[in-house]
């Protein structure tokens, strides 16, 4: 069974940075596309980014494009999302997610396409 656990979450003002770490227990997670999702109270879970397994390809979503950037230690089985200029609007639960290969296409940016998740972690930006 696949764990996947966030750390990293806080409180911090609007342009500050923070990372959050994503740590994997149970199966080695290097050929697993990994992605970061995101939901504000009364607002639909939003995608921020994901990387791929085999090249570590990365994708992101429009509105954190040029402020966060995804990574992955295969070594250490985990994902990390860096988070910088931070704005009021970044405030979110943002969760981890592990994605299966196949051998047929998968969404990297759909949540339904993901198999594993973490727990969330709160990150709020104060203005």
């Amino acid at each position: 069974q696949v764990q996947l656990v966030e750390s990293g979450g806080g409180l911090v003002q609007a342009g500050a940075s923070l990372r959050l770490s994503c740590a994997a227990s149970g199966r080695t997670l290097s050929t697993h596309t990994m992605g970061w999702f995101r939901q504000a109270p009364g607002k639909e879970r939003e995608f921020v980014a994901a990387i791929s397994g085999r090249y570590s390809n990365t994708y992101y979503g429009d509105s954190v494009k040029g402020r966060f950037t995804i990574s992955r230690d295969n070594a250490k089985n985990t994902v990390f999302l860096q988070m910088n200029r931070l704005r009021p609007e970044d405030t979110a639960v943002y969760s981890c997610a592990a994605q299966i290969p196949t051998t047929f296409p998968r969404n990297n940016n759909a949540a339904s396409d993901y198999d594993y998740w973490g727990q969330g972690a709160q990150v709020t930006v104060s203005s």
